[in-house]
């Protein structure tokens, strides 16, 4: 067996093909030189750790590199090589060399030089033999007044080991450990003597503790993070005692080393409840949050400001400017989190600088130009839906936020400006006394949108809620003004263009090329005529998207004339000449875009459904077309599209509520009559709060039993029956094997031998064992996960029969899958987000819809159910009008994003049939889904 299947204390990587010469060896470390010898000795221990022992080493390593006129170097390699070697024969006696051994540590402890000692102090902590360990007691004792400091610290560590594992051999260590406690300057020999103290002999730790509690500020940051643990421990056992250690612990928040003060602050939070605690152990929190430039802290620290939300969620309100001092950093984690604080914390009395720290953090972000631009767009759409999400909270703030937004229309950060007009679409049919406002920033900004999307929606906001003469007037002069003279593109140049024309608009050439059957032909090659781009360029950017050849702009522009237009011809007192005149204009605008759209001048064609729709509305301009369906059902429709969101949203708000309060029988645990109960020798669930806030992060799942994840790996009538439960918990798969020996025969060296397949890894293998007849035993293993992806499990047992010359015996056992969604869990993103991954993400799985469901929300509910994925897209009429087109979204444990879109149509027969198209920036969570979803589908087909 090697070393490393034993409990070793060493852990070295070892490549066993490359060819090794032991004789070759040997003859180096009896005769080579200190290099050679060294060299030689360590591939010896790593042979002895693979269990490839070298008979007669020990001695060889005795008499030529334990020697006191060895190396130093050379003389802590032996030592090494004396941890890993067995110290007893095969009868279980002590080897005789192992007198030799105990004389040279012994010299070793007596060494004048500090190094020596040191090594050697270090190596009795290795020794886990009480024959051992015993003779050397006498030279142990004598290091802790040596006057190296570093001898002094290992002494410690050598009594402390001695007392824990045989505490016959040296009794009066706790004694002799607090004498030198006090007598001691050096930091690290306090630090360890104290933490002896601690886990050895606790009443004489506190006591001391108390009776230095004055210096205790003053102790270095390890000893003061000792005295943490000590009281935390001492305050499970007795919480009666808390009052007295408040004391030490707000000195410590006061300290200038990050982690004591990070340490004191939870030991605080654990120790009490009160206002007063919670506030001084958050401020601290939040300083360190300031000062800490490593990302890794802070979002740790974020992570316990997240704890104490859930229970003191007044206190941290007063600590929100604080908070948002964070937003400081350039990591976009630390700033997600942050800002996901801060708006479970925004009140009445904090929105206002709040909403100014926003804005400021936002016109931060305009004049940034050392960031890259994606970290930039990402930040400004986390800073939108803040400033959204306050306004939509306190209306009173709104108009600041709006105008906030409303300033960044102009700028050419596409996500999130396409946010922004989406917020401004929200808030203006939400608050009407906005409107007015609102509708004045748009025409300020209007000359300067560039992004297509927020264009068109700033032309529907202007049709739509433009409604005093006024407002119709303004409304209808600034969109003409931004599309400019008509007719949109002409294929004659202006007077002043006509050289560049020429230059543009070529003649037709003739050459004289070579045809594939060796005759000559002439080709005449002519350049199709079409807009110039410098034309393209010309004008207000409205002009120049419909030049470019966005017909939706153009679309959308038509819709806001034709509503102006009619809105002024039902206002009272307005003549019928200036209700003509805008009539005629806004046809003219609608002609000359439809006439452009289908010249073949712009780069692309217009499409059928725009031209349609252009059409429809010169129709309403001339009156074919009833006005109703232009000025109410476009706002109907989203005013149900508003409040069905907030609906929702008021929804998740309650249920996140209600699971914070407490069930009608359930018990309420209060601490002091805890503390009441344990005073009187009842100590169960003396766990304090950040105890359970680990348990919960840590490990929480792993003692629930699910019997749907018990698997049978063998048959009843094999000589070994296994079955396993799987514990799937983040990035951990951890397998209980239950194994029974089936046989009347004891069955020797019974090896579970496991491989994976797929992004997993076997942590170790399990260990040798022996089954006596009919003898069941438990075996645990630990897989690692790396990413989101099915993975296979695949081994078998392999055995002994006692007694027997047989082959050793091997069980098949039957594959364990992991299942992908262990790790997938439903998300949200925003439509423009999602649309961005989709664009972006080059992994796609597409699966075709074979199904006996016709029904087609039960099947986009079951697609849910089995994906474990969020529905985006807004649902309820997909039965109505016979086709379904849905996005689906997940995340997974690894921080992966999941895409899923679902199109599916009724067939005449009643079927259902279309494609489910799966996007990921990861092949395997593309593939998983996807094996995923068409296993479903065949399951429910087969039923």
């Amino acid at each position: 067996m090697s070393a490393l299947e034993r409990q070793c204390t060493l852990l070295i990587n070892y490549d066993q093909s490359s060819q090794v010469d032991v004789p070759e060896l040997l003859s180096k470390l009896e005769g080579g030189d200190t290099n050679e010898k060294i060299d030689a000795l360590k591939q010896f221990i790593l042979m002895q750790l693979n269990g490839e022992a070298v008979p007669s080493l020990l001695m060889t390593v005795i008499r030529f590199v334990l020697r006191p006129q060895s190396e130093t170097h050379l003389r802590k390699l032996g030592l090494y090589y004396l941890e890993i070697v067995d110290k007893r024969g095969e009868d279980g006696k002590m080897l005789p060399e192992m007198i030799l051994v105990c004389n040279m540590v012994r010299m070793e402890l007596e060494n004048p030089n500090e190094y020596s000692r040191g090594s050697a102090l270090r190596f009795v902590c290795k020794l886990h033999d009480a024959d051992l360990v015993e003779p050397l007691i006498s030279a142990i004792r004598p290091n802790l007044e040596h006057r190296h400091s570093f001898v002094r610290r290992n002494a410690v560590h050598a009594i402390h080991h001695v007392y824990a594992k045989f505490e016959h051999l040296i009794p009066d260590a706790p004694e002799i450990v607090e004498a030198f406690l006090s007598n001691e300057v050096d930091l690290a020999c306090r630090r360890n003597a104290f933490l002896m103290l601690c886990q050895c002999d606790q009443e004489r730790a506190v006591m001391h503790l108390l009776q230095n509690i004055a210096e205790v500020p003053s102790w270095g940051e390890t000893l003061q993070l000792s005295a943490l643990e000590l009281i935390r421990k001492v305050c499970r056992q007795n919480p009666m005692q808390k009052g007295g250690y408040i004391r030490i612990i707000l000195a410590l928040l006061q300290s200038a080393a990050a982690a004591v003060v990070y340490e004191s602050a939870n030991t605080l939070i654990s120790l009490s409840n009160a206002p007063t605690a919670v506030r001084a152990a958050a401020q601290r929190f939040c300083d360190l949050l300031s000062t800490q430039s490593d990302n890794n802290i802070k979002l740790i620290l974020l992570d316990r400001l997240f704890e104490l939300r859930k229970n003191h969620l007044q206190t941290m309100q007063e600590l929100l400017m604080d908070m948002l001092r964070a937003l400081s950093s350039p990591n976009m984690d630390i700033r997600r989190k942050t800002l996901t604080l801060a708006m479970d914390l925004v009140t009445n009395r904090n929105v206002e600088d709040v909403i100014s720290i926003l804005k400021k953090e936002l016109l931060r972000t305009q004049a940034s130009t050392d960031v890259s631009p994606e970290v930039l767009y990402e930040y400004r759409q986390l800073l939108v839906h803040a400033l959204h999400s306050t306004a939509i909270r306190f209306p009173h703030v709104a108009p600041t936020a709006v105008n906030v937004l409303t300033d960044v229309l102009g700028d050419s950060f596409g996500p999130a400006t396409t946010d922004v007009i989406m917020f401004v679409k929200e808030i203006t049919e939400i608050l009407p006394e906005l409107r007015p406002g609102i509708l004045e920033k748009l025409l300020e900004a209007l000359p300067t949108i560039k992004v297509p999307a927020v264009v068109r929606g700033a032309l529907w906001i202007l049709g739509e809620y433009s409604e005093t003469p006024q407002q119709l007037r303004q409304a209808f002069m600034a969109i003409m003004d931004n599309v400019g003279s008509l007719p949109f593109a002409t294929t004659k140049p202006d007077p002043e263009d006509e050289e560049e024309s020429s230059e543009t608009l070529k003649a037709p050439q003739e050459k004289t090329v070579v045809l594939a059957d060796g005759t000559y032909a002439t080709q005449v090659a002519e350049e199709p005529t079409t807009l110039q781009a410098s034309q393209a360029d010309k004008g207000p950017p409205l002009r120049s998207l419909i030049i470019n050849g966005e017909y939706f702009v153009g679309v959308a522009l038509c819709t806001a004339l034709t509503k102006l237009a009619i809105k002024v011809s039902l206002t009272e007192g307005v003549s019928q000449e200036l209700v003509n005149k805008v009539k005629a204009e806004a046809m003219l605008v609608c002609a000359s875009l439809l006439r452009v759209g289908t010249s073949g001048l712009l780069p692309t064609r217009i499409n059928e459904g725009s031209a349609e729709r252009i059409v429809t509305a010169i129709r309403a301009l001339n009156g074919d077309v009833d006005v109703s369906i232009w000025l109410k059902a476009n706002r109907e429709a989203f005013g149900t599209l508003v409040r069905d969101k907030r609906a929702k949203e008021n929804r998740e708000e309650q249920k996140k509520a209600m699971s914070d309060q407490v069930q009608v029988f359930e018990q309420i645990d209060f601490g002091i009559l805890r503390s009441r109960r344990l005073a009187g020798g009842n100590e169960e669930g003396t766990i304090d709060e950040m105890d359970l806030i680990e348990a919960s992060t840590a490990g929480g799942s792993a003692s629930v039993f699910n019997l749907s994840r018990v698997q049978q790996l063998t048959g009843m009538n094999d000589p070994v029956y296994a079955e396993v439960h799987m514990i799937v918990h983040q990035y951990d798969i951890i397998l209980d094997l239950l194994l029974i020996n089936k046989t009347t025969t004891t069955l020797q060296n019974l090896t579970v031998e496991l491989a994976t397949m797929g992004d997993l890894r076997l942590c170790e293998r399990p260990q040798t064992y022996t089954f006596g007849p009919n003898e069941q035993k438990n075996i645990r293993a630990n897989i690692k996960v790396s990413s989101t992806e099915t993975g296979i499990i695949f081994g078998n047992i392999v055995y002994d029969i006692s007694g027997a010359s047989e082959d050793p015996g091997c069980v098949i056992l039957n594959d364990i899958h992991i299942d992908v969604m262990d790790y997938v869990e439903p998300g949200f993103v925003s439509d423009v987000a999602f649309r961005s991954m989709w664009a972006e993400f080059e992994w796609e799985n597409k699966v075709a819809i074979n199904t006996s469901i016709s029904d087609l929300g039960e099947y986009l509910d079951y697609i849910i159910e089995s994906t474990n994925m969020n529905c985006l897209t807004l649902r309820g009429i997909e039965n109505k009008s016979g086709f379904l087109a849905s996005n689906l979204y997940a995340t997974s444990t690894f921080g992966e994003d999941a895409l899923v879109n679902v199109s599916a149509e009724k067939n005449p027969e009643g079927g259902l049939s279309g494609y489910i198209r799966i996007r990921s920036k990861t092949q395997g969570i593309a593939l998983s889904l996807g094996d995923k979803i068409t296993l479903k589908q065949t399951q429910k087909s087969g039923k």
